[in-house]
């Protein structure tokens, strides 16, 4: 006995419907947007929130030192200046000078709006180099 093999029609086309995988994927980037825009982490504020009022009676708020950082980078702890290659010497000799006198070693960090990073964060190490990490930024 032969057996007869049929041959599949030639008019039979074979297509994948993509419409709901790429209605899917849609939803998801949404969900996906939604997410991400509520989800942002703090440290991406648009605006910089006003800091409260200090306290008077608070001694690390009477005796702070001041960290002035200029546009064009330029450095002054406690009035005096302070370059680069000096900083964490200086900054290690403002904190104990003010943990005798003051027993507070609280920072007040002004800084320009055009000061570069690399400057802040310099003065940020050199501050944690010296024991103390209580730095504040002044909002004004």
């Amino acid at each position: 006995m032969t057996q007869a093999r049929a041959s599949p029609p030639a008019d039979i086309m074979a297509e994948i419907n993509i419409t709901p995988f790429t209605d899917v994927l849609l939803v998801l980037l949404i969900i996906f947007m939604i997410l991400a825009a509520i989800s942002t982490p703090p440290g991406f504020q648009k605006q910089v929130a006003r800091a409260p009022r200090p306290r008077l009676n608070d001694p690390a708020q009477q005796f702070p030192i001041v960290v002035t950082v200029t546009g064009a980078d330029d450095i002054t702890l406690d009035g005096q200046a302070a370059s680069f290659g000096q900083l964490y010497k200086t900054m290690a000799g403002a904190v104990h000078r003010h943990a005798q006198r003051h027993q507070s070693t609280y920072i007040e960090l002004i800084a320009d709006a055009q000061a570069s990073y690399n400057a802040i964060i310099k003065v940020l190490d050199a501050a944690r180099q010296a024991g103390d990490e209580d730095v504040g930024f002044v909002v004004r």
